[in-house]
């Protein structure tokens, strides 16, 4: 088993950073206290890493536990949105792009990190998909909100998906760097979360007949349709603006 990680760390402390930052947000939002901050902040920015780490690797102490820098990239995205926090809150804009990029680093550091302890190419996706999605998961449980990950709307669940598709087929069949990898894997995917909801590219209940449709003439990404999922926090308005359709 090759345990050998191929990407540096600092992308992985980028996607917490990003994640992190996207709970922070929400929880200024509602107008949660320091530790509700703290608390939200957490869970979105590292509870991917965890389910990553502690279900389906088992390899020990997590390392988002194991290596304090993860936790400086927790409390670094949750000091920068206390200060620049109500330009954050009110940036729909903003929120959506800073996912978007987050998306894309998780599910390569998950799809990453399986490869190398060995897990075949199918499992592999899994966990990476897990990964992206799963500090957005929690947070919504923690919100006692229904996962937005899982209901139709603007592709995030498919996008991270996608990502993890999209990394190894560049290592596997282009030759390139794990990093150039990464770093291809990463705009692609930060550029269809991007397009879903500029374009507004949905998926539909399966009750539908249909994977997915689109619905509704193209937006301004300034002005985003109803709730815009970002890693399972609303980008819109207060908790009423978080009761729109988004995966």
């Amino acid at each position: 088993m090759d345990q050998t990680f191929a990407l540096p760390i600092y992308l992985d402390l980028f996607a917490v950073f990003l994640m992190a930052a996207t709970g922070a947000i929400e929880a200024i939002r509602r107008e949660f206290d320091l530790v509700g901050l703290l608390g939200l902040s957490f869970a979105t920015g590292v509870g991917g890493a965890l389910i990553r780490d502690g279900i389906f690797l088992q390899a020990g102490v997590p390392a988002v536990v194991r290596n304090q820098d993860y936790l400086y990239a927790v409390a670094g995205a949750a000091v920068a949105c206390l200060i620049f926090g109500r330009r954050a809150v009110l940036s729909e804009r903003f929120v959506a792009l800073v996912d978007a990029a987050a998306l894309g680093a998780y599910a390569v550091v998950g799809m990453e990190k399986s490869l190398a302890f060995g897990l075949d190419f199918a499992p592999a996706v899994l966990v990476g998909t897990v990964n992206a999605c799963g500090g957005g998961i929690l947070r919504d449980v923690l919100m006692r909100e229904e996962p937005m990950v899982f209901r139709p709307g603007q592709f995030y669940g498919l996008a991270a998906l996608l990502g993890c598709l999209t990394y190894p087929f560049l290592r596997q069949t282009f030759g390139l760097p794990p990093l150039t990898s990464a770093l291809v894997t990463i705009a692609f995917t930060f550029l269809l979360r991007v397009l879903a909801i500029t374009r507004n590219w949905r998926t539909v209940p399966v009750r539908d007949h249909g994977l997915f449709r689109r619905r509704n003439p193209p937006v301004a990404l300034r002005r985003l349709p109803g709730r815009v999922y970002y890693g399972g926090g609303s980008a819109t308005g207060g908790p009423s603006a978080s009761q729109g359709e988004c995966p």
